[in-house]
């Protein structure tokens, strides 16, 4: 037996088990986790370039926040933080809570900018979030049709939620640079500002959560916007901990760029490449999760465990994917073929169709018509030396032996039907 080529490690990790001659159907994702890796390595090449895509709309939003950054460094350089006055006779201004003045300004200045350009990166979102959302589904993805697709049908409801997101975002960290500011020059209460910054961050945190599942819900259900935010709003705090947590695996990228130094470079490689894209898939696969538990598992006809092909259900029963496949598989293979259950001649001789020329005659149509009766002929007799060939004859049985039985039933039904009407006729008889 011919020995298989040796693969590398990471091309045997790019290309999984499907390619492999020990493959089996045991290998295909049981639950959540073994989906998203299964996505991750075997359609790695799609989700860089659906990130690549996404990341066409993103730079306006890295382009404010750049410009931004930039003009916060140029200030603070120009500022007279200290300074002298006269030779010899230094003075400092007092310059008491202008770091926190300038950051203030600048939120002033950019914060519609910000918004301008969080509503263009979420045209790219509404597109990723659907090819990736049908990755999660396990259905056939072309990625740049149904990039466009996606912007077409997500793009009203993502818009939304992004400016509610972006607008709420603005106002709480608004918020926290006024409170910084007071409590820098030492106005107003400073446990009030404290406690003013803390809840900020923490509204920071449940409309960031709130905006994910927002995006989840609005690309997997038709919803408008306020059932969005009250549904949303019910998944924040009903899933707190789980939330928590799948945010923060989501935020790897970010983390390694917060970290700086070397983690920093990686996390932008990271997120230039398949960051974006990542970051959709693990909260899509998370949410289709909370979905399958609290929506799809309590309405009829839900859809339950999309992309999960356990072997065993709960209580020994076969999930619903395994049910569906086994069904489709039976009801493909109880057709008889009519190509696979005859022999069918190859097309390896001489024998063509005559073809007629430009301006034909009588008898060209006669050769023509004798091609094709040596042609149908050859193949009937192909087909009647080859009809017991053990592949055609085993392929047949399995469809005659139903066929027989059914007929045997069928006759055994009509005799049982007469031997009743017999019977039921000899006791009128007997009564008369």
């Amino acid at each position: 037996m011919a020995q298989g080529e040796k693969k590398g490690f990471i091309a045997r990790m790019l290309e999984g088990k499907e390619r492999d001659e020990e493959y089996a159907r045991s290998t295909l994702p049981s639950n959540r986790w073994a989906l998203f890796w299964d996505i991750f390595k075997g359609r790695f090449s799609k989700l860089v370039i659906v990130n690549l895509l996404m990341l066409l709309f993103c730079i306006p939003l890295v382009a404010v926040f750049i410009f931004r950054y930039t003009w916060l460094n140029v200030m603070g350089s120009s500022y007279p933080f200290s300074g002298g006055l006269l030779v010899g006779f230094p003075a400092y201004p007092n310059m008491v809570g202008v770091p926190e003045q300038l950051v203030i300004s600048s939120q002033l200045t950019f914060g519609l900018f910000l918004i301008v350009a969080a509503l263009i990166a979420a045209i790219g979102i509404s597109g990723g979030m659907y090819v990736i959302r049908n990755m999660v589904w396990t259905e056939g993805i072309f990625v740049a049709n149904d990039f466009w697709r996606g912007i077409k049908i997500n793009i009203g409801i993502v818009l939304e939620s992004t400016l509610f997101y972006s607008i709420a975002l603005w106002l709480f960290t608004f918020s926290i640079n006024w409170s910084e500011w007071i409590l820098a020059v030492g106005e107003g209460n400073s446990v009030l500002m404290t406690i003013s910054i803390a809840i900020s961050y923490i509204a920071i945190a449940v409309v960031t959560i709130m905006y994910l599942w927002m995006l989840s819900m609005g690309g997997s259900y038709k919803l408008k916007f306020f059932q969005l935010l009250k549904n949303s709003f019910l998944m924040a705090f009903g899933l707190i901990f789980q939330n928590v947590f799948f945010v923060i695996i989501m935020a790897i990228p970010l983390l390694l760029v917060l970290l700086g130094s070397f983690f920093q470079m990686i996390g932008i490689i990271i997120l230039i490449l398949f960051g974006l894209s990542y970051m959709l898939l693990v909260w899509l696969d998370y949410s289709q999760w909370a979905f399958d538990k609290f929506f799809e598992s309590k309405r009829e006809g839900g859809k339950v465990n999309r992309g999960i092909y356990a072997k065993v259900g709960k209580g020994g029963a076969q999930s619903k994917a395994v049910q569906e496949y086994q069904a489709n598989l039976e009801a493909a293979m109880s057709v008889k073929s009519d190509l696979s259950s005859r022999p069918i001649k190859p097309i390896t001789d001489d024998l063509k169709v005559y073809e007629l020329p430009d301006s034909f005659s009588r008898e060209d149509l006669k050769k023509l018509r004798e091609s094709k009766e040596i042609i149908a002929e050859d193949t009937q007799k192909y087909a009647e030396e080859h009809k017991n060939d053990e592949k055609y004859v085993t392929y047949n049985a399995q469809f005659d032996k139903p066929k027989e039985e059914e007929e045997t039933k069928g006759k055994k039904g009509k005799k049982d039907k007469k031997a009743k009407a017999d019977e039921k006729e000899a006791g009128g008889k007997d009564e008369q």
